[in-house]
């Protein structure tokens, strides 16, 4: 019998691949690889070493990674957020190893950035310079706090500062409502591969948005229109449903509106449930279907 992994999912190649697949696939090495996590604000994931390769998708600071291998400047990973397998330039990664249960280390983040965009500066007081712009979901741990003019920052690891109120514990949802946050996101640039508050695709929306209220979403559309929740008739739409067509997802804001990252507007906008139906219509046929998250 033939198996056919996905390459999204499974890391294989002739000389090497990960061990939960010794037996099913040929190669000369298996290997466990080593727990890390991703150090720059926004690293783009690619099926091959090249930066010319097109986006998969895309791994925020702090998140965790297996590394598999490294070579000519490009790391191998898995990511640990949703299992997607890529390649990443190996300066995005912590130069800091991590032990085998990297949320259980000195090193693991503490805290979560809970808006959709923030930054972090060289010192406690927004007038110093920011080193650069994270996005939600970034993770990171903090060491200290200050305040400056009635004004909190906490202080990271790495020796810069980010806004405290922009902040939240890891180990806490930052909404219960993910319908509420995606619509935090609108007129952010659609992105093919896109993860994060700078630039997002219509899963990576829908992913990010669960994520952020303690859910696990797989990354792609198919994945999710195969896993998430449990199918429902169209008449029963309603609030916080999923609408798939080929290749995209929305968000039902409500009975009559959706919520989605769309290369029409090229932005995540807010758009009549029909009109986008007959819209999408005439060049990707109708809707492939509908389904309802599970109550948690």
């Amino acid at each position: 019998m033939t198996i056919t992994l996905d390459r999204r999912l499974n890391a294989f190649r002739p000389d090497l691949a990960e061990c939960a697949l010794e037996g099913l696939v040929e190669a000369k090495q298996f290997t466990a690889g080593t727990a890390a996590r991703m150090a720059a604000p926004v690293t783009p994931l690619r099926p091959r070493p090249d930066r010319d390769a097109g986006i998969d998708t895309e791994i925020l600071m702090g998140e965790a990674v297996t590394v598999l291998d490294r070579a000519g400047g490009w790391a191998w990973v898995k990511a640990a957020a949703d299992g997607y397998v890529g390649y990443v330039p190996e300066a995005t990664i912590s130069a800091a190893p991590l032990a085998a249960a990297p949320l259980a280390t000195e090193s693991a983040p503490t805290h979560i950035l809970a808006v959709p965009r923030s930054f972090l500066y060289t010192g406690p007081d927004l007038r110093f310079p920011n080193s650069t712009a994270i996005s939600m979901g970034s993770r990171f741990a903090v060491v200290g706090e200050a305040e400056t003019r009635g004004t909190r920052y906490f202080a990271l690891s790495d020796g810069t500062f980010v806004i405290a109120a922009h902040c939240q514990p890891v180990d806490q949802p930052v909404e219960t409502d993910f319908v509420a946050l995606a619509a935090r996101f609108l007129e952010t640039p659609y992105l093919w591969g896109g993860r994060s508050g700078f630039g997002i695709d219509c899963s990576g929306l829908v992913q990010l948005c669960l994520l952020m209220t303690g859910k696990h979403a797989p990354r792609d559309t198919d994945m999710q229109y195969a896993s998430l929740g449990e199918p429902i008739a169209r008449e029963a739409l309603c609030r916080g449903d999923l609408v798939f067509w080929k290749g995209h997802v929305a968000i039902m804001e409500d009975e009559d509106t959706i919520l989605h990252a769309n290369g029409h507007t090229m932005t995540v906008a807010r758009e009549g449930f029909q009109d986008a139906v007959s819209r999408i219509g005439w060049l990707y046929d109708q809707p492939t279907g509908y389904r309802r998250l599970r109550a948690s």
